[in-house]
């Protein structure tokens, strides 16, 4: 079983940028697709973005389309989400998610591994 610890995170302007870490011990994630997902209060969980285990695919939601890019380091067997131009209505908790099925999914069901979650306030 791969455990996810995700770091980063905070109180940020509108128009600003945070980058959020997501690492994974017990395996590596180059075994695994990977998907970004985010909770607002009261809200069902949201896709943000992901990419197939290759790389090759990758999906990411309209509402961050250009502005969220995912990214991994191997060596550091780290993931990341880079949020640029962000808007107060990115508020959530973001989380990281794995799972070792084929493509990209964006569901959160099909994911079996979930980083802890990570606060984003984005001010006006």
């Amino acid at each position: 079983q791969v455990q996810l610890v995700q770091s980063g995170g905070g109180l940020v302007q509108a128009g600003g940028s945070l980058r959020l870490p997501c690492t994974a011990s017990g395996r590596t994630l180059s075994s695994y697709a990977m998907g970004w997902f985010r909770q607002a209060p009261g809200k069902e969980r949201e896709f943000v973005g992901a990419f197939s285990r290759s790389g090759g695919m990758t999906n990411y939601a309209d509402s961050v389309k250009g502005r969220f890019t995912i990214s991994r380091d191997t060596a550091k067997n780290t993931v990341y989400l880079q949020m640029n131009s962000l808007k107060p209505e990115d508020t959530a908790v973001y989380y990281c998610a794995a799972h070792g099925g084929y493509g990209v999914r964006i569901l959160p069901n099909v994911y079996d591994y979930w980083g802890q979650g990570t606060q984003v306030t984005v001010s006006s």
